[in-house]
């Protein structure tokens, strides 16, 4: 059984930019003897100060980024970090391919697409196993579809996850 449909995931829009480093905004390695608890709650401040509060108010949401989101990233902690702040999913221009495996991998839902005309706090209608945003305003944005096979591994969380259902790796 699914722990996630991807179909219909909805969220408010935070926008962070092009080339974040997640390595230095979701990780413990730059804040010795801090807990992911404390990390999760100041998240991408070196970026967008006080995003994290305002994701906290908003209940989660949708990550929007530029080029290179996760650029330099292999650490795991910062899907982690992610996934208790609420982060639904990731839309970017692109992704560091590090970090993008590593999101599927710990079952993060990440698409590709121009993300230019995004704004900063509007409401995302998601459908990541199509691959369409659907905006305020009722215009759609077609993003680059993932296959069905990493759509399941997202949706039962990730690959660990996946593997203890289906050990044969049938999907």
């Amino acid at each position: 059984m699914s722990k996630a449909n991807l179909s219909c995931v909805q969220g408010q829009a935070f926008l962070l930019g092009d080339h974040v480093n997640t390595d230095l905004n979701c990780s413990g390695k730059y804040l010795p003897n801090h807990s992911v608890e404390s990390i999760a709650k100041i998240a991408f401040d070196k970026i967008s100060t006080g995003v994290a509060s305002k994701i906290a108010a908003a209940n989660g949401g949708i990550l929007v980024a530029g080029d290179n989101f996760g650029i330099n990233s292999s650490r795991e902690q910062a899907v982690h970090i992610m996934h208790m702040m609420n982060i639904r999913g990731i839309i970017a221009k692109s992704f560091g391919r590090q970090f993008f495996r590593n999101a599927i991998n710990n079952g993060m839902p990440v698409l590709e697409c121009d993300t230019s005309d995004l704004l900063d706090g509007e409401i995302l209608n998601v459908n990541f196993a199509a691959g369409k945003i659907t905006r305020s305003d009722n215009s759609i944005i077609q993003a680059t579809a993932l296959p069905r096979e990493i759509i399941q591994l997202i949706e039962f969380g990730g690959l660990i996850p996946y593997l203890k259902e289906h050990p044969d790796w049938k999907f």
